[in-house]
């Protein structure tokens, strides 16, 4: 949610972020935002001089029976009584307005960093850059779920029964490495200086609607039926709304967090979810990294953030590249955002694996997270990045390790995290 000094100081700037993002239906609510603004604020100014006034002659009651003018003081309170009600109603009027007013600003999109480049969707994301060479083997690469199935790593029948499309059993040696993986991103963050959290796996509507816009909210996130309680659909939900409505000492900043969580996902949309595979899922489990720092150091740690993602899958020997993310293809609370892309030996093309965004005081600004400093109280910045998505993960490492005899090449670094093995082989 943008600060509403914006739209009354420069609506023009707010229009044309609008525009940029492609979203010109939302145009009209920029002036409607204005002018129930000027209303709530004249409101407002008669109530307070209400109040006022009304605190006066309260106190000249006093004075009045203590001079024994006694009529005289009736008089006066009767008229107080009838300034009782105007400022009852002036102050529902107020909550009304205010009720409307942000209603329009939770949809009114994020102003947008000046080097976003303009796009209308994904397909207008920009590359930044390669990291490792990507390699096609001679020998073919079989479909990930063909791979995993010949492993006996997967079971897709036995989910099917129990939970339907969507889910998925992992079994044996590559669930073991699945949650090796996971275990690694966990101490490699550790190490970098970020603390390691479990947070909860659900959180209150009021958190949902403070961290992500209406339409990723109807996208993205399953209701627990008869509670006010969603389940989370990536880490940064809860681990950001850990610090709602707090005052953050302004010398502990910047608080680095680094958060395991199983993510559930509806995935509304024309992608749909994929029948055979594990590349979209309900269900899966991710690595997080979250931030909260001063505006200034924003974008110094959106850099270190998405830097550390690349660096992580390098390690495992998985050639990588990033996205620069379109103005069409960011969403509303984000200022600037890039994908992380897995190269596909089978393929022959990258998926995204990962997702860095900075997100200015918008989420701050809806849960009430600030700070102070030697020029007052602000709102926090805060960002968030994907260390790892357990699935797709597993997939860019097993068909970037995959042999032509079946078996999968165990990375070095997480040899430790699978008793040692530096290959899975397909059991005859």
């Amino acid at each position: 949610m943008i600060d509403i000094k914006l739209i009354r100081e420069n609506r023009e700037l707010v229009k044309e972020n609008i525009k940029k993002k492609f979203q010109d239906h939302k145009l009209p609510l920029v002036d409607e935002i204005y002018d129930l603004d000027v209303k709530f604020r004249e409101v407002k100014q008669k109530g307070d001089e209400l109040r006022a006034l009304k605190n006066t002659k309260s106190n000249e009651i006093g004075n009045l029976m203590r001079e024994g003018k006694k009529e005289e003081a009736m008089k006066l309170k009767d008229e107080i009584a009838n300034f009782g009600k105007e400022i009852s109603e002036l102050s529902e009027e107020e909550v009304r307005l205010q009720q409307e007013i942000k209603e329009r600003m939770m949809v009114i999109p994020n102003l947008i960093d000046s080097t976003v480049p303009i796009g209308k969707d994904d397909s207008e994301n920009v590359e930044i850059e390669k990291y490792g060479e990507p390699f096609v083997p001679e020998y073919e690469i079989p479909y990930h779920a063909d791979i995993i199935e010949n492993l006996n790593g997967l079971d897709k029948v036995s989910s099917g029964r129990t939970s339907g499309n969507g889910f998925y059993y992992l079994m044996g040696d590559i669930a073991r490495l699945s949650s090796a993986m996971l275990s690694y991103a966990r101490d490699f963050m550790i190490d970098k200086g970020f603390t390691y959290c479990i947070p909860p796996f659900m959180i209150r509507s009021d958190v949902v609607t403070g961290v992500m816009s209406f339409d990723e909210m109807d996208a993205m996130m399953y209701k627990i039926e008869g509670e006010d309680l969603y389940l989370i659909g990536t880490s940064e939900h809860s681990m950001i709304g850990k610090f709602k409505d707090q005052m953050v000492k302004e010398e502990e900043l910047p608080i680095t967090l680094t958060s395991y969580s199983p993510c559930f996902r509806k995935e509304v949309g024309a992608h749909g979810i994929e029948e055979r595979g594990i590349y979209r899922v309900h269900q899966f489990e991710k690595q997080e990294m979250v931030v909260l720092c001063k505006p200034e150091e924003a974008m110094d740690w959106y850099n270190k953030m998405w830097s550390y993602t690349v660096e992580l899958f390098r390690n495992m020997d998985i050639p990588v590249r990033t996205l620069e993310c379109c103005s069409g293809d960011l969403a509303d609370l984000k200022v600037k955002s890039c994908d992380v892309e897995a190269w596909s030996p089978r393929q022959q093309k990258y998926f995204e694996v990962g997702s860095c965004s900075t997100l200015g005081d918008a989420q701050s600004r809806r849960l009430g997270i600030r700070t102070k400093g030697e020029n007052g109280t602000y709102y926090v910045s805060t960002l968030n990045n994907t260390v790892l998505a357990s699935t797709r993960a597993l997939i860019a490492l097993i068909e970037n390790n995959y042999n032509e005899d079946g078996s999968i090449n165990i990375p070095e670094v997480l040899r430790i995290y699978m008793g040692g093995k530096d290959k899975i082989v397909p059991k005859k």
